[in-house]
């Protein structure tokens, strides 16, 4: 398929922001792709290069693809550089720079997507002397032979934003109108479970133009994505929404930890999809001697601990754990981890996933030893009594953890949806999860420092802007989570530079504290948080986890 296709369906895409006329736009690009060999293409619908379970990333940064647009186009790196301080999008800086292109080559030719994804993937296997050259190289041969908009989505793609504004559900339906005779609620749940179960887009399309959708199952060598919970206003909320009895266990301050065992080992992931198990030898033994399994994929938390005390210690004690790749030793015995499990979705070659959480707890309970400071099962109460269920409450804010998980013992495991099987009770703090789109240089003592954050809410595959934070963080690095530490995080994110204020490439998710939420013309969400403050990084989570714009207004409804 010639590139110049995909980059005007881009173009197309970008053009508007409903989510039925990009439904449509895409089900009529994903029908000509029914006749193509290399389904794989449709990975770059989303700006990537592999399935959303593949955690390799093209990991190209501004200044690298500044000297690519600079070879490719004959242009000095400073008069790119000029073009994108005016411009601030290094993609319209491609199209308007391939445009007057002064450097030609013989060697160009016309551009297809599978030559494109071909050398996108090369670039994450260069290693060792050379590397940077090579990766200049390997672009500058994509953007010689582009046209002007092939540049521009090129570019964007190398950068990780295509900004066209496509999420997993519009992709969803337009694959079920391009395969199927009709959309509708059992075709369109069909897509969703085996997405769900495969977390790969291609696989999926290619088996639902083959009517084979079944065919796709749990794989215990790769990662699932994990359900997600709403909120509940309290223990009598939880009860009405979800009847009696419920069981009521531990929100641990923590972060999710999915385990898979099967012949060739055990493998942790996190529920960005990461995989972890280098990280973690320590989980790798406690499953070992507690889990009596040859298969399973089990959800759990794992929350850290003093090594002295046995205090429970708050998620940002232990969140340098998650990505830490070096030392891991020291780091093991500085800060210790408990694993508390509370879900299987896989066990002994059965998927459970359509089974019942009381008939999923029971088997949990056959299979593990609690061991406790290692691994055991999460903390349970299963009550139809709100007096249990409160006492319940104030017990696990006592031991140090966030409050309770409520769930329906007759639900089913559903991955990667808020579908209120399970709901969350916490204290009467006010929190969302959202991600830092720009950022503001400080000024007087604050110079140098990103100061002030731009957050995000999610809404249809965009991510709407509710405000800015600027509280909650230290000075002194000494003090706890500082502006050094969170600038030193953004900076290799810019994308555009206005002035003080920079935009990022949205991929640092933040909690925020908030007072109440109001309405706002200032923000494209449509509201504004008020008293907004940075209460902790989410290095755990991803932009698809964050709080959405439905979330958000049901928030605001209920305290308005």
């Amino acid at each position: 398929m010639k590139y110049s296709k995909m980059s005007n369906l881009y173009e197309e895409l970008s053009k508007t922001s409903s989510s039925l006329e990009k439904t449509a736009i895409l089900a009529n690009f994903l029908r000509e792709l029914k006749k193509e060999k290399e389904k794989d293409i449709i990975y770059l619908l989303k700006g990537r290069i592999f399935a959303d379970y593949d955690e390799r990333e093209i990991g190209i940064s501004t200044q690298l693809t500044i000297k690519s647009l600079s070879k490719a186009t004959g242009h000095t790196e400073k008069e790119v550089v000029n073009k994108f301080k005016s411009l601030g999008d290094l993609g319209k800086v491609a199209e308007e720079l391939t445009k007057s292109k002064t450097q030609h080559t013989l060697s160009s030719t016309t551009l297809t997507a599978e030559k494109v994804l071909s050398n996108l993937r090369k670039l994450i296997e260069f290693e060792g002397k050379g590397t940077v050259e090579k990766k200049i190289a390997l672009i500058s041969e994509l953007l010689t032979s582009a046209t002007s908009i092939e540049s521009k989505y090129l570019t964007r793609t190398v950068l990780g934003n295509l900004r066209i504004g496509i999420g997993e559900g519009v992709l969803r339906d337009a694959i079920v109108i391009a395969c199927f005779k009709e959309k509708n609620k059992e075709n369109t749940e069909s897509v969703q479970e085996a997405y769900d179960q495969s977390n790969d887009f291609a696989l999926v399309f290619e088996k639902a133009c083959k009517g084979k959708l079944n065919d796709i199952s749990i794989d215990t060598e790769k990662p699932l994505k994990v359900m997600l919970y709403p909120k509940a206003e309290g223990i009598k909320d939880a009860f009405e929404r979800l009847g009696k009895p419920c069981a009521f266990e531990y929100k641990y301050d923590g972060f999710r930890m999915i385990i898979h065992k099967d012949a060739k080992g055990i493998r942790i992931f996190t529920r960005r999809l990461d995989n972890v198990t280098k990280q973690f030898p320590d989980v790798v033994e406690y499953v070992k001697e507690n889990i009596k399994a040859k298969s399973f994929i089990i959800d759990s938390e794992a929350i850290g601990y003093d090594p002295k005390t046995k205090q429970y210690l708050p998620f940002q004690n232990i969140s340098q754990r998650i990505k830490r790749k070096y030392d891991i030793e020291k780091i093991i015995k500085k800060l210790p981890i408990e694993v508390d499990v509370f879900d299987i979705l896989y066990f002994e070659g059965k998927n459970l996933i359509k089974e019942s959480f009381k008939k999923r707890h029971e088997i949990l309970k056959k299979i593990i030893k609690n061991n406790k400071y290692h691994l055991k099962l999460a903390e349970q109460l299963i009550t139809s009594n709100e007096e249990e269920a409160e006492k319940f409450f104030e017990k696990a804010l006592k031991e140090n953890q966030e409050g309770l998980m409520a769930k329906s013992l007759e639900a089913p495991y559903k991955p990667g949806s808020r579908v209120g099987y399970g709901l969350k009770i916490k204290p009467q703090d006010q929190d969302f999860d959202l991600v830092i789109t720009k950022a503001e240089y400080g000024t007087g003592k604050r110079a140098g420092w990103l100061t002030s954050y731009t957050v995000a809410c999610r809404s249809n595959g965009e991510l709407l802007e509710i405000g800015k934070v600027s509280t909650g963080l230290k000075e002194k690095e000494e003090e706890g989570l500082s502006f050094e530490e969170v600038g030193k995080k953004l900076k290799p994110l810019i994308i555009k530079e206005s002035g003080r204020e920079v935009e990022v490439k949205p991929k640092i998710v933040v909690t925020v504290t908030y007072q109440n939420i109001q309405k706002s013309p200032t923000y494209k969400s449509g509201f504004a948080l008020r008293f907004p403050r940075f209460t902790r990084l989410r290095p755990d989570r991803s932009p698809t986890d964050i709080t959405t714009l439905r979330e958000i207004e049901e928030e605001y409804i209920k305290n308005n």
